[in-house]
């Protein structure tokens, strides 16, 4: 054992040393020994004191965690069988001492102790925040539950928990396993040479001729945006709209019956603690007071983008029916259209922007914006890897450590689609000094690709700059946290409705002149973005705004009435629910064999159950707190306000999950959040 790498905890993670095989006697040990530490902190001649249970518990819970986040990681990144099977060997266990410690009556007794103790009033902030949390959470896991009921909760947990899993293994299975070929190159009309250069590289690897697609978003999103060949983009769409559903390749992918017994699952839980649904047991722990505030703050916005929703379909079919010969305009013909209409509107491509961005130019500049505004210093490093694409770098403030972050930016087989931070390790106060914190970060853009026999480096999309500075975001407020304590440090104990302002405030700065000149260099003469094509970008950011807010508000919609009202007995009543949301609030309804909701991560196996709105709930804040950067701009218009960042560091990334949302963002702003920035800067305004 004393060589398993994954009971390694003196340092980073050794990654070159993992195996499979290492998992279960890893995991099993800490697990005998965390389950050890809440007996003895639960126990009755343990005292009521911080140092007598929760430390001790953190100590063992911590290191079950960190070692369970690698493989989990490792799960998502680099998934092999062995791997997966050692993961689903060992989750149940793991869910389980989860589940027991919510529900120690005993340890909640503890806690219970702690918040009626003579001192509790003169507790560091931090320490009464995770008191106040945990008195919740005890309620929330079941431990007021009789002995029948905790019984049946925790398998509940388990059958959650080993279903979210096999959600997402289904749509990376289907997403892996899906290939169009393409013989002709001559099919491949309007896509960009890189894009054609990244599927006949594809092609070759499988040591076949032609041209190969995928599902993962960097192959097939651009045939959907470019390819002239309509038969080639309905084909490509069909595809990625029925993964993992009845209509997908494979039945043994189809996730109808895993998505519907997650969801009996999650209200049989929310019956077990006394609450009507499960949207109500979410909420409990986030800012939205309730289920009904929630769905009111998603139709009134709706509301406000309908208008503008109408007016951007009604030009697209225009548009499409004048221009392109498409009288007819169906779901895998919108992106097309829609770039074509851009292009013809602002005069300029995705793919002509797209030239500006080289990786290294844009790291360059991600990493000066956040060294301006925030006061730190960003390095590269050098440490073992899950793959060799991946980079590490250190973030120090005058030479002293803050945190460490891996960056791992392209789209390849067994890695899961999208974009993600996830925490490695958390800030904590040690007795022999601070563990600073490590974070993943994890996207899928396009790998270098070799053009013309010459190398080009990857090369991102304004898109995809969008979403590496919101994940950036989220790194932030795990890395420079100043919380000392574990549960409330970083994004830990942070309402998941505001967790995404930190990631949300940061993509303003990609539309900023003086920031897009510092992380633009031409691929080809090294120039950066001209003015006149950022005019163009600027004319062009609210292009078809209302569609993707009402679509955004569409899913939320659809999440928050799946778990509060909604009967669900199988796939069709789910479907029913969709059908009736986009009856009353969509203006574009997907065509019927859509399946959208079988791959809908985000809330099946993604954390975001009940919780989708929470986009939309934190884009109000991050674009209030943005514009506060905006009213202190320099005479030369830079946002890049050195004072306004200290105080967004002070009063919101720095304090992480210690204090409520709101008194954070209140401390930063000055006062409470308003919608008219989010209005204003979506072009939503009369």
């Amino acid at each position: 054992m004393n060589d398993n790498p994954l009971l390694d905890f003196s340092g980073l993670p050794r990654f070159a040393d993992i195996r499979a095989e290492h998992v279960a006697p890893a995991i099993t040990e800490l697990l005998a020994k965390a389950n050890a530490a809440l007996d003895q902190a639960s126990a009755d001649t343990t005292p009521a004191e911080w140092d007598q249970v929760v430390v001790p518990l953190d100590d063992a819970s911590e290191r079950l965690s960190r070692a369970w986040g690698v493989i989990s990681h490792l799960n998502a990144v680099a998934d092999t069988p062995e791997l997966r099977a050692a993961y689903n060997e060992m989750q149940p266990a793991v869910t389980e001492f989860g589940t027991r410690v919510g529900q120690s009556l005993a340890l909640f007794e503890k806690y219970k102790a702690l918040a009626a103790a003579k001192d509790y009033a003169q507790l560091p902030q931090a320490r009464k925040t995770i008191i106040s949390h945990a008195l919740r959470d005890f309620r929330l896991g079941g431990a007021e539950l009789n002995d029948a009921d905790k019984s049946r909760f925790a398998s509940i947990q388990d059958k959650q928990a080993a279903s979210a899993i096999r959600f997402s293994e289904n749509v990376l299975d289907a997403t892996n396993d899906f290939a169009l070929f393409v013989e002709d190159i001559r099919e491949l009309s309007g896509l960009p040479e890189d894009v054609i250069a990244a599927a006949r590289a594809a092609a070759e690897q499988d040591a076949k001729s032609g041209y190969k697609f995928t599902l993962h978003f960097p192959s097939y999103f651009p045939v959907l945006q470019y390819a002239d060949q309509r038969s080639l983009r309905e084909a490509i769409y069909r595809a990625n709209a029925t993964k993992a559903s009845e209509l997908g390749a494979k039945p043994e992918w189809d996730n109808s019956q895993v998505m519907t017994e997650l969801l009996q699952l999650r209200k049989e839980e929310a019956q077990l603690l006394g609450y009507p649904a499960y949207a109500d047991v979410s909420l409990a722990a986030k800012m939205a007071e309730s289920p009904a505030q929630v769905t009111a703050f998603l139709e009134d916005l709706a509301q406000r983008a309908r208008p503008f929703a109408e007016k951007d379909l009604e030009e697209l079919r225009a548009f499409a029916a004048s221009e392109l010969n498409l009288p007819d305009l169906q779901a895998w013909d919108v992106t097309y259209a829609s770039e074509k209409l851009r292009q013809q509107r602002y005069a300029f491509s995705e793919q002509e922007v797209k030239e500006y961005f080289p990786e290294n130019k844009v790291l360059a500049g991600l990493f000066d914006v956040i060294q301006r505004l925030f006061g730190v210093s960003i390095q590269a490093e050098q440490t073992a890897t899950w793959h060799p694409d991946v980079k590490f770098f250190r973030i120090e403030r005058n030479g002293q450590l803050l945190g460490q972050f891996y960056l791992d930016l392209y789209a390849r087989a067994g890695k899961r689609g999208g974009a993600w931070m996830d925490d490695a390790r958390g800030r904590r106060a040690l007795k022999d000094g601070i563990q600073t914190p490590v974070a993943y970060l994890v996207c899928n853009f396009s790998a270098p690709v070799t053009l013309n026999g010459v190398q080009r480096p990857a090369l991102f999309t304004h898109d995809d700059v969008i979403t590496l500075f919101h994940e950036f975001g989220h790194g932030l407020h795990h890395l420079l946290t100043q919380v000392d304590e574990l549960a409330v440090s970083g994004i830990s104990g942070v309402e998941w409705d505001a967790v995404e302002l930190p990631s949300q405030f940061m993509e303003n700065f990609c539309w900023e002149w003086d920031v897009l000149q510092s992380m633009t260099a031409h691929v080809e003469n090294g120039q950066p973005l001209p003015r006149s094509l950022y005019d163009k970008m600027i004319a062009a950011k609210n292009f078809q705004a209302g569609l993707q807010t009402l679509r955004q508000v569409e899913f939320a919609l659809l999440d928050m009435r799946l778990h509060h009202q909604a009967e669900i007995s199988d796939a069709a009543s789910v479907q029913s629910v969709i059908d009736d949301v986009r009856k009353q609030f969509a203006v574009l309804i997907p065509p019927a064999f859509n399946r959208m909701q079988h791959s809908f991560s985000h809330i099946f196996a993604g954390g975001y159950a009940a919780g989708y709105y929470s986009y939309k709930w934190a884009e109000v804040l991050s674009a209030d707190a943005y514009a506060a950067f905006e009213e202190s701009r320099s005479a030369d218009g830079s946002t890049l306000s050195a004072e306004t960042g200290q105080r967004f560091l002070r009063e919101v990334l720095e304090a992480g999950g210690s204090r409520p949302a709101l008194d954070s963002f209140t401390a930063f702003r000055g006062r409470a959040p308003d919608i008219s920035a989010l209005l204003r800067h979506s072009g939503m305004t009369a």
